[in-house]
């Protein structure tokens, strides 16, 4: 990932560890089912971008075995100590500001990445450039202004308070570059870089343990700049905290967007 001077969610910070795992619940099943239809397997060359935790990296080791590579980058590789290990080398790597960290790859993979990224557009070509002749690029993203809310079903004061906050937080999204409906680009961002078969699909959790750890996690880690920007008081977010500690409402997510395509 790619963090501008006004970065949001830094890896450094002790929520995102949590984040992350919230993400593997939520997330790996549908971003498995996705490479598991390309057909990965030994000797598979991998790029994961701005791979954040361990789940899809560690994922992509056991498919491509000793005879494979998973090169996985982020600008803060903290949390990827644990897997940096043969197949898998780990690289500090500004996906929108260097080069690919290699070419010939036959998989690059980011997830929730290009939306926080100021470049996109550079990245997105740095991505496909990698790509050897018949490689593959799956792209997944949110959308969070295709489904604003954290609570659809806003019935009561609990779930007013939650879509509030969740405003605010998708207000410093926005204000830090953030593009907040680049998901439902991808498709056509592929197919104008040249790529074949492009196909994409959404996945739209409505409510579950991993959205209420993650919603909580994300809440305390962006707390002090929600204050700061008069967006809420310590006592509205300890309420909402309260609130999702609780168990009583139902939290969804921003859609995520996977589209995937073919390099010719």
């Amino acid at each position: 990932m790619t963090r501008s001077d006004g970065y949001l969610l830094d890896n450094r910070q002790s929520e995102a560890a949590e984040r992350f795992d919230a993400f593997a619940t939520l997330f790996d099943p549908t971003t498995f089912r996705h490479l598991e239809g390309f057909g990965i397997g030994p000797g598979w060359r991998c790029w994961e971008v701005g791979a954040g935790g361990t789940s899809v990296v560690s994922w992509l080791a056991k498919k491509v075995g000793p005879t494979g590579k998973v090169v996985a980058t982020d600008i803060d590789t903290t949390l990827l100590a644990p897997v940096a290990r043969p197949p898998v080398e780990v690289r500090v790597h500004d996906v929108a500001a260097q080069e690919p960290p290699g070419d010939g790859f036959d998989l690059v993979h980011a997830r929730l990445v290009l939306v926080h990224v100021p470049d996109r557009e550079r990245a997105l070509r740095s991505m496909v450039k990698s790509l050897r002749p018949g490689g593959r690029i799956l792209v997944e993203d949110a959308d969070p202004a295709l489904q604003p809310l954290l609570c659809p079903d806003e019935h009561g004061p609990e779930q007013r308070l939650a879509n509030r906050l969740r405003h605010g937080f998708r207000q410093l999204l926005a204000e830090r570059g953030a593009d907040l409906s680049y998901g439902r680009r991808l498709p056509r961002l592929l197919r104008e870089a040249g790529l074949h078969r492009v196909e994409a699909d959404a996945y739209f959790p409505l409510t579950s343990p991993a959205c209420a750890a993650l919603e909580s996690a994300t809440v305390r880690q962006i707390r002090s700049q929600l204050v700061e920007a008069g967006l809420a008081t310590d006592e509205d977010i300890d309420r909402h905290l309260a609130n999702v500690a609780a168990g009583g409402m139902d939290l969804a997510t921003a859609p995520m967007i996977s589209a995937w395509g073919r390099k010719g």
